[in-house]
């Protein structure tokens, strides 16, 4: 079993700033993508943006320029900076991880996510 504990959300106005934190615990060999993904109420969860363990990354194109996400290979953590949020933004945002619990055994897991609500 592998889990994820998300912290950070929370209110906001636009123009602000929030950082997304997440850390993964449990039965892990290794972790390949951590991410973070959101699901803004009646649609449906997007990617927001994932990192790989070589440190490539992707980005939704409505949050480029404005969000980062960096990860610590060795405590299995991920983060998301959040800049310049926009009333858009809101949504409750949901950490990914996908790895191996040991050789052959592989998982794909999600935290219980945080809301983040941005005011216009």
């Amino acid at each position: 079993q592998v889990q994820l504990v998300e912290s950070g959300g929370g209110l906001v106005q636009a123009g602000g700033s929030l950082r997304l934190s997440c850390a993964a615990s449990g039965s892990i060999f290794s972790i390949n993508v951590m991410g973070w993904y959101r699901q803004a109420p009646g649609k449906q969860r997007e990617l927001v943006a994932n990192i790989a363990s070589g440190g490539g990354t992707n980005y939704a194109d409505s949050v480029k320029g404005r969000f980062t996400i960096s990860r610590d290979i060795a405590k299995n953590t991920v983060n998301l900076q959040m800049n310049s949020l926009k009333p858009e933004d809101t949504a409750v945002y949901y950490c990914n991880a996908e790895g191996y619990r040991s050789y052959y055994n592989p998982f794909n897991s999600w935290g219980q996510g945080t809301q983040v609500t941005v005011s216009s």
